[in-house]
């Protein structure tokens, strides 16, 4: 039986919640210290290289098996472009120009664009007057943190926070497609690996012919450890805590993660790359996430029963 929508999470599932903010969280502070001695391109194929290995030997040791229909691998390659290598591509360069706290929190548009999207592109998620006011909200927040500097002229920082739009508009398109391998039969995990080992096809010859890797500087020590966190904990070991929560908590619970990633991406990025936010990302943060808690509805419910 699926969870309940709206049912309150154990102490369990909020402790793997906030676990998950922090992988997701960490791979803007991974990709700000990997930018540093890396072309884009390249960090991306190594991230998605190694989630599609771990993905892979996950599916294998759990006792399942990849699916051998070839419409079902075109669905893997529409999802890794649009779940992996557009926003992972996008995120990337976009913070050699962005710091970390800020691109995550116009990551955290995401769920804005999705309503919209949904809207039109679903038959069972309708626009209601309560997230066309949060999404209305949200998308002020975002052109609040971009500021006056839009007005200037697209400059490589404004034009790298669009980069960052876009990466968000490729997410909320993600999930929307998903729906498909639930209603073809394909698990979760399966349907993860899949899109990696799609999104690995594609960016490894990309990678070679753009970037010859093999020309490039050898990184250090400190580069090799945020490739492999990359890999390792915020794309492998965070798509399986985002499974387990979908599983148990349900898909409304899990959107609360939304809230969190700016934060632990702002405090790592404070913490070790003496980042500072300005008054405008603050203000946008703020304006984002009310539209998310409009979305979202539980806060609203929250005060109607305390007025009551």
């Amino acid at each position: 039986m699926p969870p309940a929508l709206n049912r309150t999470m154990n102490p369990l599932e909020w402790g793997l919640l906030l676990t998950l903010a922090l992988l997701w969280g960490g791979s803007y502070f991974y990709n700000a210290i990997a930018v540093q001695a890396l072309p884009p391109l390249t960090i991306v194929t190594v991230r998605v290289s190694g989630g599609a290995i771990l993905l892979y030997a996950l599916v294998r040791g759990t006792g399942r098996r990849m699916p051998s229909d070839p419409a079902i691998w075109l669905a893997f390659f529409i999802m890794g472009l649009l779940n992996t290598v557009i926003p992972f591509n996008l995120i990337a360069w976009a913070q050699s120009h962005v710091a970390s706290g800020p691109a995550a929190i116009l990551n955290a548009t995401t769920p804005l664009f999705a309503v919209v999207f949904a809207n039109y592109l679903t038959a069972d998620e309708h626009m209601t007057m309560a997230r066309l006011g949060g999404v209305i909200i949200g998308f002020v927040g975002a052109v609040v943190m971009i500021g006056p500097d839009a007005l200037e002229g697209l400059s490589v920082h404004v034009v790298a926070e669009l980069g960052l739009l876009l990466a968000s508009i490729a997410y909320a398109l993600s999930p929307i497609y998903a729906r498909r391998f639930a209603r073809a039969g394909v698990s979760p995990m399966v349907a993860a690996a899949g899109q990696f080992i799609a999104a690995s096809a594609t960016m490894i010859p990309l990678t070679l012919v753009v970037d010859r890797p093999w020309t490039l500087a050898m990184p250090g020590p400190g580069v090799w450890a945020a490739l492999f966190a990359l890999a390792a904990l915020s794309t492998a070991l965070a798509y399986v805590i985002y499974y387990r929560i979908l599983s148990t908590a349900g898909a409304v619970n899990l959107m609360l993660v939304t809230f969190l990633v700016p934060v632990s991406a702002i405090l790592l990025g404070t913490l070790f790359l003496n980042e500072q936010l300005g008054l405008n990302h603050l203000a946008g943060m703020t304006l984002i996430g009310l539209g998310l808690a409009a979305i979202d509805g539980r806060p609203l419910r929250v005060l109607r029963r305390r007025i009551a």
